[in-house]
């Protein structure tokens, strides 16, 4: 035990000094050195280990991102400013942070921490990220395809982050986030012999879009106006509705049970009443078989319906998938008549003999019973395909 905790306390020093800023500074991280030395010169401002370490990597930080700014616009391209721009908010947050622990001294001498305005370099590399950005979205629009005209949106959105009050900024992120959206029409296409109400169609539908909707892709079970542009058709096909003719099956059961019926007394070989052990007349339970005929009707009818859900392609149009759909309802009421004895039923049995046969559901009530199944069966579909609409 004594050979490992002097073990174990050099290897948290080790440990400790893998993120020091002399490691930092040594790897190349200058600002996280300058970062960390900071840290350390808040708690000792005369710390010259800190201060040489700040200073070194402050200043080779600086002319690195210097360089870089000449070498990019020295090569002149448009879609660099943005880059730039990212470089002198780097140098000035960078300025900000060492400006907290100023001035610093080493050696009797104050050490030099230049101080130089980088806004209107900064305004300037913003407004012509800006212009980049806006033409190149421009650009990206003529080429009239959905994936250019997303990306022109996203070109739009930081030009307008950069320029608030970009020269109709607005409109352009309005439209190319109009032209970049997928849209899907879903709706039912019932070939069955059965006609559905219009409210049951609708109830289908009724399956929280919104919540199928991502950033570019949006879902319609109603056509927005004529001028609409589906890109994809999401058809609910319902092929077969299968409705069982009305059921009523009788069931006849004899129910029998005993019942208490009083006590008679045990009388010996003369007839006498026999007694036991303190005295007391000896008692025989006496039981009687109550015994009801139950009449059991069962009521009962189905419908199923089947079909399938399609995604379709509009350009070029062709079928994407299509998985199969289905869903089942069951009407069952049991009924019953008694005959005889109702003592002998037991509470369950005796309740259902209060309940009279019903009128059977209507085929078109079966097929509406359906609906909340054969919708998650539709919203499953969907769900699961939706990785083919985008």
């Amino acid at each position: 035990m004594k050979k490992i905790l002097p073990l174990l306390f050099i290897i948290a020093i080790f440990f400790a000094g893998c993120g020091s800023s002399k490691k930092q500074l040594s790897r190349g991280n200058y600002d996280a050195a300058i970062d960390k030395a900071v840290k350390e010169l808040r708690r000792d401002r005369d710390d010259e280990k800190q201060i040489q370490i700040l200073s070194e990597s402050y200043r080779v930080a600086n002319d690195l991102d210097q360089e870089r700014i000449r070498y990019l616009k020295m090569e002149g391209r448009p879609d660099s400013w943005d880059e730039i721009y990212r470089i002198y908010q780097g140098l000035s947050s960078r300025q900000t942070l060492v400006r907290t622990v100023l001035p610093l001294s080493l050696d009797g001498r104050q050490v030099d921490f230049p101080y130089t305005d980088y806004m209107a370099d900064m305004v300037t590399a913003k407004r012509k990220a800006a212009d980049f950005y806006f033409e190149h979205g421009n650009q990206l629009m003529q080429g009239k395809i959905k994936e250019n005209y997303r990306q022109a949106f996203g070109e739009f959105v930081r030009a307008k982050q950069y320029m608030g009050d970009y020269p109709g900024i607005d409109n352009k992120i309005e439209e190319s986030k109009y032209l970049g959206m997928s849209r899907v029409f879903v709706s039912i296409q019932n070939s069955s012999i059965i006609k559905f109400p219009v409210e049951f169609e609708q109830d289908l539908l009724a399956l929280d879009f919104p919540a199928l909707n991502s950033e570019w892709v949006e879902y319609h079970t109603q056509n927005l106006n004529n001028d609409t542009e589906y890109d994809y058709f999401v058809n609910v096909n319902v092929k077969n509705v299968a409705v069982s003719p009305d059921q009523t099956v009788q069931k006849d059961s004899v129910v029998k049970r005993d019942v208490d019926d009083g006590f008679e007394y045990k009388l010996d070989k003369k007839g006498n009443v026999m007694k036991d052990s303190l005295g007391n007349d000896i008692k025989i339970k006496k039981y009687k078989t109550l015994q009801c005929a139950l009449v059991e009707t069962v009521q009962s009818k189905a419908c199923r319906i089947d079909g399938d859900v399609e995604v379709v392609q509009v350009n070029p149009k062709k079928v994407l998938k299509k998985d199969p759909v289905g869903a089942q309802s069951v009407f069952e009421h049991v009924s019953s008549r008694a005959i005889g004895d109702t003592g002998a039923l037991t509470p369950t049995l005796l309740e259902r003999t209060k309940k009279q046969p019903v009128p059977f559901p209507a085929d078109i009530d079966m097929v509406i019973m359906c609906s909340e199944n054969l919708k998650m069966a539709i919203r499953g579909a969907i769900q699961s395909n939706r990785r083919y609409i985008y």
